[in-house]
């Protein structure tokens, strides 16, 4: 059986933190509801990646109940995983105390959800170059869901690790406001892409044949569904979302977003040390900060850094600019800035990373 990263080389059980405690008793109390309500185990798969002997397998566990007779749902034939979306994937009860059978390329492993209900687990695999599918099911489940998964050639040097809010999608919202946002808008169409970043990003991808482009946010598993529509909808090229889940953990009362970034940045580095990252960001909060700190510890893993250059009206939403002072190069790695797509691509293709 897999296992995921939380329960490898762990020998001691962590003391709970009490908001986690309560947190976890307040789930338990909901879970038992909804399925005396006739709620079900549903798998929400995420997108994956991985090298030729292992593959991170993501997605999350909650209920869910099957679309009711008549409804609008069922005569468009809806999968109960389908109606998790907008508002409705934050008040969804997350499940932790399921089995989870992943199957992959004729092989099965069975995994566990952590507190949160997400999967997040390494599993190994014999697995060529590309894209594959991952299916996964509960004892629940009418059948199994599938999801992408992207194998990373080991001959690949280069990659792209994008932010999402501010960078690739404009939100001109301010900073407090974004949780809500996230949380009742209903689909991927009241958001909009920022001028120019589809375009560099599919540039990118194309001039480095089998480049893994990855998104990096602080933003909550929760709407990875709708993150992940609006990234194709706007063509952007397709890859794994890197997000976190909020709450409590096991020592604190709430997760830390830049922590949250810091180590799934250290953590590509170790996964693909033959990788040079073209680090992709904003100027509005801790982008700067994050990438340059990166940068300073592992110049041999990043390629440049892109910062998209926020209008005045953004930066007061955002909450300010950065107060990291504007680079040129840090360690060696140049650096390029610019309001849009069109002016960090002529930016990068100076640089020799576009042609």
């Amino acid at each position: 059986m897999a296992r995921s990263p939380e329960d490898r080389g762990a020998s001691v059980e962590p003391i709970m933190h009490r908001a986690a405690r309560i947190e976890d008793a307040f789930h338990d109390f909901r879970a038992k509801r909804a399925r005396k309500k006739g709620f079900l185990s549903t798998v929400v798969p995420y997108t994956g990646y991985g090298a030729p002997t292992w593959a991170r397998i993501l997605g999350r566990i909650v209920l869910a109940r099957e679309p009711r007779p008549g409804s609008r749902a069922e005569r468009a034939n809806r999968k109960r995983e389908e109606s998790i979306r907008g508002w409705r994937s934050f008040i969804s009860v997350p499940v932790n105390d399921e089995t989870v059978t992943i199957e992959i390329e004729g092989m099965t492993h069975e995994v566990r959800p952590d507190r949160g209900g997400v999967i997040d687990v390494v599993i190994p695999v014999q697995l060529a170059p590309g894209w594959h599918t991952v299916r996964m099911y509960t004892a629940d489940s009418r059948g199994a869901v599938e999801s992408p998964v992207f194998i990373v050639d080991p001959s690949a040097t280069f990659g792209v690790i994008s932010d999402i809010d501010d960078t690739v999608m404009v939100t001109a919202l301010p900073r407090p406001f974004l949780a809500f946002w996230n949380t009742f808008v209903l689909d991927e169409h009241a958001r909009v892409p920022t001028p120019g970043m589809a375009v560099l990003l599919e540039r990118l991808a194309a001039t480095h044949p089998g480049t893994p482009v990855i998104y990096l946010s602080t933003g909550a598993w929760n709407v990875a569904p709708t993150i992940k529509r609006f990234l194709s909808r706007n063509l952007f090229p397709a890859g794994p979302l890197l997000l976190t889940d909020w709450g409590p953990t096991h020592d604190r009362w709430f997760r830390s977003g830049r922590e949250h970034k810091e180590s799934s940045l250290v953590r590509l580095a170790e996964e693909f040390p033959g990788l040079r990252w073209l680090l992709v960001g904003d100027d509005g909060q801790h982008d700067e900060i994050i990438y340059g700190e990166f940068t300073t510890r592992h110049p041999e893993n990043v390629s440049a850094v892109a910062i998209r250059q926020l209008s005045t009206g953004e930066a007061v939403l955002a909450g300010g600019r950065s107060k990291a002072e504007k680079h040129s190069e840090t360690s060696g790695v140049s650096w390029v800035y610019s309001p849009d797509g069109a002016g960090l691509s002529d930016q990068l293709t100076d640089l020799g990373l576009l042609s």
